[in-house]
């Protein structure tokens, strides 16, 4: 089996994953206590049934999956400055620089202090080059996605166990950020460190089962802008992602030409860019007043789903094992500085509701921005 047809079946089976993860949030408890996302439990669930586990998904399957996250990691990144409205330098330092630093920081220690051990510690133990140092952002703050964009960058400078490390990392981010966050929040609500949080409402049962059970509860996500007889509105808010995707495709074209150094340089980036350009032009010709930025958030979150289950699904544990201490150091030395941020910059940095803005950006920083 091959073409279209290999595509739509791998992609049917990844629903499947994704189901039964939901089905499993629902029924394990544990699951709805640390709030793991279906899509994480149906990739460990394909991860399981590949061939480090019982073998029952043909390879061909997999084959496919491991191209997945790199094609939908464009269609993330082009939604995210899509059906709103991007302000000006000014006003974003005003209303967010602090954030901004704070998130500055912690990016740039995640760099800082990866390739710090990776070129005085892990190299000389253990041979990996300083290239791995990189894995740490790219899966932490970047995620599958990101990791699979990088896969060209990777396969050109020679490391393309970077790829497959780099997923691992975005997975044990991701653990990380749902683990930890419980854990850091239960904390601070016991010290009364959450301002915003009301101790006797509790979380709503249905956010820990994901289901919307009482109609008083649920809500639109979603405004249709556009007539269903002339165009679905899911499609065609797919269509400006898509032109967004092909603007970041033709700029790729050009900055591959630049120079020869740059034939790895990977798609999604310039995807952002080309979704910043569309949203821009669109005010001009008064088309934006019908985005809908909620059809957008859709669009991104079916993307990064599928991506998840996909990545997971797809993760090379020979490589991961081969690998095993390097990686293990490198994931407690990342998530040190992270709670480091946490518990003792974020008090400093941030002027008010520092915790609620900590832990946003704990989240960001672990368990992948765009999510």
């Amino acid at each position: 089996m091959s073409g279209l047809t290999s595509i739509f079946f791998s992609v049917c089976i990844l629903g499947v994953l994704l189901l039964t993860g939901k089905i499993l949030r629902v029924k394990v408890k544990l699951f709805q206590r640390i709030f793991l996302p279906a899509s994480i439990i149906g990739g460990f669930l394909g991860l399981l049934c590949g061939p480090f586990g019982f073998d029952l998904i043909p390879p061909f399957i997999i084959d496919t999956w491991k191209q997945i996250p790199g094609v939908l990691i464009n269609i993330v990144f082009a939604t995210l400055f899509l059906g709103v409205s991007i302000p000006g330098i000014r006003k974003i330092w005003s209303l967010g620089g602090s954030q901004l630093c704070y998130g500055a920081v912690i990016g740039t220690g995640q760099y800082f202090f990866a390739l710090l051990l990776t070129v005085l510690v892990l190299t000389p133990l253990f041979g990996v080059p300083h290239v791995f140092g990189t894995i740490l952002e790219i899966g932490f703050s970047g995620g599958h996605g990101t990791a699979a964009g990088m896969e060209e960058v990777f396969n050109s400078i020679g490391y393309p166990t970077g790829t497959a490390l780099a997923y691992m990392s975005a997975t044990v981010g991701i653990i990380v950020a749902v683990v930890g966050g419980i854990i850091f929040i239960n904390i601070a609500i016991r010290k009364g460190q959450c301002v915003n949080f009301d101790r006797n409402q509790g979380i709503p049962e249905y956010k820990k089962k994901g289901l919307i059970k009482n109609e008083s509860d649920r809500y639109s996500n979603s405004q249709a802008t556009v007539a269903s007889e002339s165009i679905e509105p899911l499609a065609f808010h797919f269509s400006v992602v898509a032109v967004a995707v092909l603007i970041g495709w033709g700029m790729l074209a050009l900055v591959r030409k630049a120079h020869p150094l740059l034939q790895g340089f990977p798609l999604f980036p310039l995807a952002m860019i080309g979704g910043m350009i569309v949203q821009v032009a669109s005010k001009p010709l008064r088309i934006s007043g019908y985005y809908d930025k909620n059809t957008f958030d859709r669009i991104l979150g079916l993307s990064l789903d599928f991506l998840v289950v996909a990545a997971i699904s797809s993760l090379r544990l020979d490589l991961f094992l081969e690998n095993i201490w390097p990686f293990s150091i490198l994931m407690l030395v990342g998530i040190a500085w992270i709670v480091f941020c946490l518990t003792v910059l974020a008090p400093r940095m941030i002027p008010g509701n520092w915790f609620e803005r900590g832990i946003t950006e704990y989240g960001m920083q672990t368990g992948v921005t765009a999510i």
